[in-house]
C-alpha cells in the first residue's frame, strides 16, 4: 500500500490528544478530519491540526473517503460508531473499553469480520517498559510459576469531576465507575501478564463516597485463573489524588512489583532487575500527565499492521477477553454471586 491512510477522529474530548498527536507524527497517516457534536471543540481542534471539522460522524465518513476512524467517545457510543464505520469499509481504532455490554463487543467483532476490516482497541499500558520487563520474566521462566497476584488502585474522581460530564457516572452511558473507567487498564495488565483464561470472578461493588453518581466508586474481589492462580484487586476513586497503581506478582523464584510506570523484580537468589520510562513521553497541548503514555507505540503498531495486511499485536479478540472479565465483575457485584466465565 503506497498511499497514506486517511484518518478521522470522532470525539474531541480529554483523550483526543492521545490519538491526534501519534497520527500527526506518523508518516503513513494523514489526519484529514475531526468530529464532535460540540461545534466549538471540533472547530478548535480542526484549526489546530489543519484538518476539516465535522459535527456528525456519518457525514465525516461519507465525505472524507476515510480509511480509518479513531473513536474517542463515551463508552456507550463505541459499538454504534464502530459498526457504522465497518459498514462503510473503514478500519476502526477505539478507546477502551470496547463497549458497556459484552454482546455489543461481540457485535463489533462480527461487523469487523463481515467487512474484512480491522478493529483495534487501546490498551497502551501493555507497551510500558515496566509491563514488558515483568511480562518477559514471566514468559521465559526467570520468575518461575506465579503463585498469586494483587492489584490496587486509589485515584481521585470528585463529585465536581462527575458534575462536569454529561455521561460519566452513569450506568447507561459509562457502564460503571472505577472498574470500567479507571481500573480497567491495570486489570487488563493482570490478565495479559498472567496469560491464562479466567475461571471465575467474585466481586463486590459499592458507592461509598459520592453523592451524584449512580455507579460504583469502590470494587474489591478475586479473579481465579484456570491454572489456579488467584488475583486479588482493590479499587477506589475517592482518594485525594491519583496514587500510583500497584500490581504485584508473587512467584516461585522471586517477586515482581509494578508501580505506575516503573517496575522492579527481586529474585530469591539475590538478583534484581528494574525498568523505568524511556523518557520519550510526548506533551501535546493542555493534557494531564498520564502514566504510561504509550498510545503512540500502540497506534504506530496498528498502522504498521494495517500496511502489512496483518492483525495488530493487541487484537480485538484479546480485548474481548478483558471486556468479558469486566462485565463478569459487574454481574458478580450486582447479583452478589460468583460468576464463571465460559
Amino acid at each position: 500500500m503506497d498511499h497514506k491512510f486517511r484518518a478521522g477522529i470522532v470525539g474531541c474530548g480529554n483523550i483526543f490528544p492521545m490519538h491526534a498527536y501519534p497520527i500527526s507524527k506518523n508518516d503513513n497517516v494523514d489526519l484529514v478530519a475531526v468530529c464532535d457534536i460540540k461545534q466549538e471543540r471540533a472547530d478548535a481542534k480542526a484549526k489546530e491540526l489543519s484538518a476539516k471539522a465535522y459535527y456528525d460522524y456519518q457525514e465525516m465518513i461519507e465525505k472524507e473517503n476515510l480509511d480509518v476512524i479513531h473513536i474517542c467517545l463515551p463508552h456507550y457510543l463505541h459499538p454504534i460508531v464502530a459498526e457504522y464505520a465497518f459498514s462503510k469499509g473503514l478500519h476502526v481504532m477505539t478507546e477502551k473499553p470496547m463497549s458497556i455490554y459484552l454482546r455489543d463487543a461481540k457485535a463489533m467483532i462480527e461487523a469487523a469480520e463481515k467487512s474484512g476490516r480491522t478493529l483495534g482497541v487501546i490498551f497502551q499500558n501493555r507497551y510500558n517498559n515496566s509491563t514488558q520487563l515483568i511480562y518477559k520474566a514471566l514468559r521465559d521462566g526467570r520468575l518461575g510459576k506465579v503463585k498469586s497476584v494483587r492489584m490496587t488502585l486509589a485515584w481521585c474522581r470528585s463529585d465536581e469531576y462527575y458534575s462536569k460530564s454529561d455521561w460519566k457516572g452513569t450506568w447507561d452511558k459509562e457502564g460503571g465507575g472505577v472498574i470500567i473507567d479507571q481500573a480497567i487498564h491495570t486489570l487488563d495488565l493482570m490478565r495479559y501478564m498472567i496469560g491464562e483464561e479466567i475461571e471465575f470472578v467474585d466481586c463486590s461493588i459499592s458507592n461509598r463516597a459520592h453523592e451524584i453518581i449512580e455507579v460504583e466508586d469502590a470494587a474489591e474481589g478475586v479473579i481465579k485463573f484456570q491454572n489456579g492462580i488467584f488475583g486479588a484487586f482493590h479499587c477506589i476513586n475517592y482518594f485525594t489524588y491519583d496514587a500510583p497503581v500497584e500490581l504485584e506478582f508473587d512467584c516461585e523464584k522471586g517477586r515482581a512489583k509494578l508501580t505506575a510506570d516503573k517496575s522492579v523484580i527481586y529474585y530469591h537468589n539475590g538478583d534484581s532487575e528494574e525498568a523505568h520510562p524511556t523518557g520519550d513521553y510526548f506533551h501535546y497541548g493542555n493534557v494531564k500527565s498520564y502514566w504510561g503514555v504509550c498510545h503512540q507505540v500502540q497506534i504506530n503498531q496498528f498502522y504498521d499492521a494495517l500496511k502489512k495486511g496483518e492483525q495488530p499485536e493487541i487484537t480485538c479478540y484479546d480485548a474481548l477477553k478483558t471486556q468479558q472479565m469486566v462485565c463478569a465483575m459487574y454481574e458478580s457485584g450486582k447479583l452478589h454471586k460468583r460468576v464463571y466465565l465460559k
